[in-house]
């Protein structure tokens, strides 16, 4: 976002009297007081600018604030940045997340609010709060306020800028020229230095010992490809006092920006206690922030691969690797760690090859119904109209109402989940209160454009995501409503969703579990077969693939289902949300491969790339997408959106705000035409006309000297040639 100046030139600004120089004018209290306050006469806190702020007081909601109405001073479909200087004020609170909001009201009373910033601010400074926001529909009423700290606490503001976003060059793709994929940096990996290059973090103490693993782990294997063996030396920590604490290396100067770099190691952990299973975690501190190289969950004395990737995109002044997790009391071990620039490019041959295998058939057109001098000389003209791989995207309500986004999504999207419209504490914020109308609209929307539809989701086990009434209720009526919304749920959209994510991210939250009992969660399934036997049934969680996260490696999502099915439970799909920093093509490959021993189909539901600079962001999604379609275990892959300021996450976009597809939106778009199948030739002496194409529709035109005849196949997954017998 560009910065905005302080001077007082606000001809661009939407906001009347922004700095509060004529007073109040303009500016109301939403459920709650507002006051001027005049820094030449009260010197107690000095604005940032000027003379003057106003304070928002007697505050006894979260959502009380100051607010200025903005009707017809911002255009639907233009992106704005806002820029406000505020802070807090009162006994009741010294520090809040103070929130930019707007408020929406539709020509039809829909009504919206959208909070698209937030910041942490104190009452000892002044702090900036940025954000930008976009208006699909064309609104009867735009209001913007500020909103968020607890009651009691005052919001004071200093001034607010809103103008219409000013466009910001993208960075240039970065020079991979000059790296040298597949070098370790770290230095002295063997030990056969001893000591050079390591040294321990804080005061545990580090030893060389023989005995570890001499094969590199699979994962950085399969990247690197054929290396001599590892020595067998490995750093032994001992006397650890905290689980920061363990061997490391600074790596400053060896980091190159925007380079993608994988991790690799053999990890282990011994204790005399015997206590269960720790996990181990390749850290980095990139200055004060904390980056995660990869996790493993490791047993005593046996050695586990570690495995991870990590990307820096800002020019650190320090960069420190090091190796900790297991708590005081364990040694932990590490051999053969390796950290390599990684070539994801290097795979694509492989996995072309495996698309090609897995996701294309040969078909053989066999012509009849005129002559042989008529065939002689007949073109045939091959032209795919759609690959029947899905490959969705997720969209919201408000979305519909941008004629620009329903136009790239009607395109080049073949699914659609719904972002939010059909969690519980959307369908029923308030117990009894029923709002259906958005997740109804969507559906019709989808039929009509012929998108299928996942069901996400019919519960959420994470206690944040449970709306207050639910987490409120006793066992018994806590139980009653879990019925209550299955039932109706699945009664009112029998047969409509393809798909239903049952218990959304299980392996991180247990809110039912903990109330109701382990039976629950197979009963949701049990319940929800049942109900809607046509669906499919899915559990769906977030970094399995990426080697992040212990909690929920590919073993543990396998437990997980496998013990749900042991209950009973009808599990139909696997989902991996694939909110994914850094993509390496091994590490996602080898999730795919130990999930895929299930034998049930795995989708990708949520799949989001992330970096500032959208040609590296391009490369992220190009890596999913091909690994994803490499697999045959993968049945779909579903985008968490592709506009700017309606997604999840920053720097994900592949269409920028006002609708102009950036870099990775234009892989996307190069990649989909890659997978699209066409063929041009005459009619053989056996009246035949063969290619090989990929599973989909297919519009076929006959020119023969006297006609020209058009027909419509559709080529279905299969090994054999499929042939299709045209009578012209």
């Amino acid at each position: 976002m560009a910065a905005h100046s302080d001077s007082k030139n606000d001809s661009d600004n939407v906001i009347i009297n922004p700095r509060f120089e004529d007073g109040l004018n303009g500016w109301a209290g939403r459920g709650c007081k507002i006051v001027l306050h005049d820094s030449s006469t009260d010197k107690r806190i000095i604005p940032e600018t000027g003379r003057y702020f106003a304070a928002a007081t007697e505050r006894t909601q979260t959502w009380n604030g100051i607010q200025q109405e903005i009707t017809g001073k911002v255009k639907r479909k233009l992106a704005y940045e806002v820029l406000a200087v505020v802070r807090l004020s009162g006994k009741n609170s010294s520090n809040g997340t103070v929130l930019a909001t707007l408020y929406v009201q539709t020509p039809d009373k829909r009504e919206q609010y959208i909070s698209f910033a937030s910041m942490e601010a104190t009452d000892k400074d002044w702090s900036k709060l940025q954000g930008k926001f976009l208006i699909n529909s064309s609104p009867s009423k735009v209001i913007i306020y500020f909103e968020g700290p607890p009651a009691g606490t005052d919001i004071l503001l200093n001034y607010l800028i809103v103008k219409h976003a000013e466009k910001v060059a993208p960075l240039p793709p970065p020079d991979m020229q000059e790296v040298d994929f597949g070098t370790n940096i770290i230095e002295n990996s063997d030990l056969e230095g001893g000591f050079d290059g390591w040294s321990p973090l804080g005061n545990c103490v580090l030893s060389i010992q023989t005995g570890s693993p001499r094969v590199l782990p699979p994962m950085g294997k399969d990247s690197l490809g054929p290396r001599p063996p590892l020595s067998g030396r490995y750093v032994l920590v001992t006397n650890r006092s905290q689980t920061w604490m363990g061997p490391s290396q600074v790596i400053t100067e060896r980091i190159q920006l925007f380079v993608t770099y994988q991790v690799s190691a053999w990890v282990r952990v011994r204790s005399v206690t015997g206590s269960g299973p720790q996990i181990v975690n390749v850290a980095l501190g990139v200055d004060d922030q904390y980056v995660n190289g990869g996790q493993a969950e490791v047993s005593d004395d046996k050695w586990y691969e570690i495995g991870g990737s990590f990307r820096i995109e800002k020019k650190p002044s320090r960069v420190i690797l090091y190796l900790q997790g297991p708590p005081a009391g364990f040694d932990l071990m590490v051999a053969g760690l390796h950290v390599f620039p990684v070539d994801r490019q290097a795979r694509f041959g492989f996995l072309d090859e495996q698309i090609d295998m897995i996701r294309k058939r040969d078909i053989i057109l066999k012509f009849s119904g005129l002559g042989p001098s008529e065939w002689h000389g007949a073109v045939v003209t091959v032209k795919q109209t759609e690959n029947s791989f899905p490959i969705g995207s997720c969209i919201l309500r408000t979305n519909l109402d941008n004629e620009d986004f329903v136009d790239f999504y009607v395109k080049n999207f073949n699914w659609a989940v719904f972002g939010n419209e059909l969690k519980w504490y959307w369908t029923e914020p308030q117990q009894g209160n029923f709002n259906y109308r958005d997740a109804d609209e969507m559906l019709d929307f989808c039929q009509m454009h012929g998108k299928q539809v996942r069901g996400h989701c019919i519960f959420w086990e994470v206690a944040s995501n449970v709306q207050p009434w639910v987490r409120s209720l006793n066992r018994n009526d806590l139980m009653r409503a879990v019925q209550s919304r299955l039932i109706g749920l699945l009664n009112r959209y029998n047969g409509k969703f393809k798909h239903y994510d049952v218990n959304n991210e299980m392996l991180h939250g247990s809110f039912y579990q903990d109330q109701l009992g382990k039976p629950i969660r197979a009963a949701m399934f049990k319940i929800a077969s049942q109900l809607d036997p046509s669906a499919a049934l899915f559990v769906n969680d977030y970094h399995v693939e990426d080697g992040c996260d212990a909690r929920s490696s590919p073993a543990k999502y396998m437990d997980q289902i496998i013990d749900l099915q042991k209950q009973g439970a009808p599990v139909g799909g696997i989902g991996i949300q694939g909110h994914i920093d850094s993509p390496v093509g091994p590490i996602v490959r080898s999730a795919l491969d130990k999930l895929s021993v299930l034998g049930i189909p795995i989708w990708f539901t949520e799949v989001d790339v992330s970096s500032i600079n959208e040609h590296v962001r391009a490369d992220d999604l190009e890596v999913m997408l091909r690994e994803c379609s490499a697999h045959p275990s993968v049945d779909g892959i579903m985008l968490w959106g592709f506009w700017e300021l309606f997604m999840s996450r920053e720097n994900s976009h592949l269409v920028n705000a006002e609708g102009e597809v950036n870099a990775a939106g234009k892989r996307l778009l190069e990649l989909k035409q890659e997978w699209t199948s066409h063929a041009h030739g005459m009619v053989n002496e056996e009246e035949e006309f063969c290619f090989r194409g990929f599973h989909g529709t297919y519009e076929i035109e006959i020119a023969s000297t006297c006609k020209k005849i058009r027909r419509t196949i559709h080529v279905e997954k299969g090994d054999s040639p499929m042939k299709v017998y045209i009578d012209v």
